[in-house]
């Protein structure tokens, strides 16, 4: 098995941060994904890199072929998908 090297995040706010948190302790790369009105949102500061999903708010969060070519184009390993959205 492979081992997770880089991951995307595919939530935002404070489950997004905690997910951040908890992946760089564990010496995995941080991906945070954001939609133009969280463009300056406080977990990015805090992830390896930050990519771009969508315009509208939560429509790029439910939109899982979005989400899954963020994680192709970032090289991502896995797709954590946070609390509710994806998650559910």
């Amino acid at each position: 098995m492979k081992k997770i090297q880089r991951i995307l995040i595919a939530n935002r706010g404070e489950i997004a941060l905690r997910i951040i948190r908890t992946v760089r302790d564990m010496n995995i790369e941080a991906i945070a994904v954001y939609e133009k009105p969280d463009s300056d949102a406080y977990f990015h500061r805090f992830a390896d890199r930050v990519i771009q999903i969508g315009i509208e708010p939560n429509r790029g969060y439910l939109d899982i072929e979005r989400i899954i070519q963020a994680a192709v184009n970032t090289g991502s390993d896995a797709i954590h998908p946070g609390y509710g959205f994806l998650s559910e």
